[in-house]
Formats: structure tokens, C-alpha cells, sequence
């Protein structure tokens, strides 16, 4: 694992991502490294996480959003054998980009619980 670790939005890419244009679907690309053990709750970072998703789905769910995938990689086939592989890799589509800023930004989103869960995370707008 690197240096630097990645846990908040970095807000002047937010700012830069929220211009686009608003109608337009979005996929988001997650790659999670998890705490072995969240200090506030005793329980493994991937329990955390599966609690935010819980939390979560209603908020996708009125975003409209849809889990294309949720899973563990398995094999390096192209890249640095030295590299530690992602815990989970999550990929979301949202039918909107309005869709998704509403969502991150509404009131009583867990982003707390994502954020405990997590000790790196990468999350990577790519365009359907």
C-alpha cells in the first residue's frame, strides 16, 4: 500500500465534476481497502461497509441508481505483481449525474459509515 491514503471527496474535483452536464448517466468505479477492525464498533472495516450499504440503498434507490457490480479481484493479469490487490471493487451506474450529486449530498446520507469502514478508497467517474 502506498503513502497517502484517500478516504474524502477531494472538493475541487467535486466542484469540477458537478459543471457537467446534468442529465447525463454516470458510472462510478469504488476501489476499497478496509479497516481490519473500526475502533468505534469493534467489528471489521467489511462489516462497516456492508452497514453503509444497507443505510445506503435508499438513497440509490431515489437516485435511481443501479450495483452493476460488488466483488473482490482476485488476479493481477496486467499490471505490478508487487501491488496489493483492492479489498472490493464497486462499480454503481447512475441514470443521472443531478441524480448522484443529490444523493451525496442529501441530508442523513451514512457517508460517516462509509468513511469508517474504509482505510484507502478510490472513487473514479467514468463516463458510460
Amino acid at each position: 500500500m502506498g503513502t497517502s491514503a484517500y478516504i474524502d471527496i477531494n472538493q475541487n474535483q467535486f466542484k469540477a465534476f458537478s459543471k457537467l452536464e446534468p442529465q447525463e448517466p454516470v458510472v462510478m468505479l469504488n476501489f476499497l481497502r478496509f479497516k481490519k477492525v473500526v475502533f468505534e464498533s469493534e467489528i471489521s472495516g467489511e462489516e462497516a461497509y456492508q452497514r453503509y450499504m444497507k443505510a445506503a440503498m435508499p438513497f440509490f434507490k431515489e437516485a435511481n441508481a443501479e450495483v452493476l457490480f460488488y466483488g473482490e479481484p482476485k488476479h493481477m493479469l496486467i499490471g505490478p505483481l508487487d501491488t496489493e490487490l483492492w479489498d472490493k471493487v464497486l462499480l454503481i451506474k447512475y441514470n443521472t449525474l443531478n441524480g448522484f450529486l443529490m444523493m451525496v449530498q442529501a441530508k442523513g446520507y451514512p457517508s460517516h459509515l462509509r468513511k469508517q469502514a474504509l482505510i484507502d478508497s478510490r472513487l473514479i467517474h467514468c463516463k458510460p
